[in-house]
């Protein structure tokens, strides 16, 4: 019998203008991690672009997604939602990246 090898989780978990984003940029040379996008419900700033950044989604969409079970996790911090689905993450892990 085979085993797969499967990646590694790491979670970077903090408030709001922690840091978070530049530790990841700090850290996304390796080639063998790789970097979710989060979906959210707030507008872009205007130097963030949709699918890099964040996937930019309405509330509508977000909480179909919600009602679908198609997050890992999800939040509502400052009236908007944040949230990371699980088929990206978990497709990535199933390929053995971290």
């Amino acid at each position: 019998m085979s085993l797969k090898k499967r990646g590694t989780m790491i979670i970077l978990s903090s408030p709001s203008g922690a840091g978070k984003t530049t530790l990841v940029k700090l850290i996304s040379d390796n080639k063998n991690l790789f970097t979710s996008i989060s979906h959210t419900t707030r507008t872009p700033r205007s130097n963030e672009i949709d699918g890099v950044d964040y996937f930019f989604i309405s509330k509508k969409d977000f909480e179909k997604l919600i009602k679908e079970d198609r997050f890992l996790e999800y939040a509502k911090v400052f009236n908007n939602f944040y949230g990371t689905t699980k088929k990206n993450v978990i497709n990535k892990l199933n390929e053995g990246k971290n």
